[in-house]
């Protein structure tokens, strides 16, 4: 029996009775990073990076959660269990299990260019490996991300020139804090949506290094902020935003390698800027771990997983139900 398998409630080690990101409620679940399609209510015990510990309680309420540090080794009858830097989204965590000398890794989401904010990716070799697959296509091939901050800074000059607001769709959790760190702010000042502040503190927390933001209020002023850029959450934009006009909105995500202007929405413009690993990260990571088996999950599974049996890789898809990058699609509409 392998280590971990696909059970109807998540990825399960029935070695540890732990399931690891589960999508229905269990008794204990390993966790690989607090995003919503990993990390579930509803669960009795939440175990996993300790810096995920308050982001999980500020997401899901009152929670029971034992964290862990990068490297910590503990065992859950009989079998050794230790996180690693998935450079992912702060708190981020590839799992690792080891028993009798067999070793599994489940890598969660995750991105292998250093973003500054979150620990870098860290290979960790293994017998057998869960990747996702989000973006395994060879034309998703990201730019150096100081490429990308540039163009970020420059649309904001150029709009804070003409008198415009810039608004900057990234989800709360990883996207805001990794585009807030890079900001010229002798621009203008950076305002976020509550929602996103509330994750600000958490994050500086374990970050202090995380400038400084100004939280939206009911009695700020717009018109005295032309220069502003306000980052904002997809689910949380519309509430708000009349109160800018005119702005320029813009978003970052991987899609944008692929998706043209009318893929869009409301936005006038993208950067590409993902959290997940891009064609060469994956590679990379995969070969780096020297895996004999690798198991293909959400994303591109099947091409990647012919992509690497080709390369002469025992490779298999595995069905879950996490969601990669799709939730940075959905766009507010004005």
């Amino acid at each position: 029996m392998p280590l971990i398998e696909l059970a109807k409630k998540g990825l399960y080690c029935a070695l540890a009775d732990v399931y690891i990101d589960p999508w229905q409620a269990v008794p204990n679940a390993l966790i690989t990073h607090a995003h919503s399609d990993h990390a579930r209510g509803g669960n009795g015990l939440y175990i996993c990076h300790e810096h995920s510990v308050p982001i999980l309680a500020a997401r899901l309420g009152k929670i029971n959660a034992q964290g862990y540090a990068y490297g910590k080794t503990f065992s859950c009858n009989g079998v050794k269990i230790s996180f690693h830097p998935a450079g992912h989204v702060p708190g981020s965590a590839q799992i690792r299990l080891e028993h009798k000398g067999e070793i599994w890794v489940v890598s969660g989401d995750y991105k292998t260019e250093d973003d500054g904010l979150s620990p870098a990716f860290e290979p960790v070799p293994c017998h057998s490996f869960i990747t996702e697959s989000t973006f395994a296509l060879p034309v998703f091939r990201w730019k150096p991300q100081a490429e990308v901050f540039n163009e970020i800074n420059a649309w904001w000059a150029g709009n804070a020139a003409d008198g415009v607001v810039s608004v900057m769709m990234a989800y709360s959790l990883g996207k805001a804090q990794r585009i807030l760190q890079y900001l010229d702010q002798q621009i203008g000042p950076v305002i976020v949506h509550p929602v996103i502040e509330e994750m600000n503190e958490i994050i500086r927390g374990f970050s202090p290094s995380l400038p400084h933001t100004l939280p939206f209020k009911n009695n700020i002023n717009p018109a005295q902020l032309r220069n502003a850029l306000l980052i904002v959450s997809s689910a949380t934009a519309g509430e708000w935003l009349d109160k800018f006009k005119p702005y320029s909105m813009a978003f970052a995500s991987g899609w944008t390698n692929l998706r043209g202007k009318s893929k869009w929405g409301s936005a006038d413009r993208g950067f590409t800027l993902s959290d997940h690993a891009d064609w060469n990260g994956l590679n990379k990571a995969v070969k780096a771990t020297g895996a004999q088996k690798v198991y293909v999950t959400h994303g591109y599974t099947s091409a990647y997983v012919r992509w690497l049996r080709e390369q002469g890789i025992d490779a298999d898809e595995l069905k879950t139900l996490y969601e990669g990058d799709s939730v940075e699609l959905k766009m507010p509409h004005s």
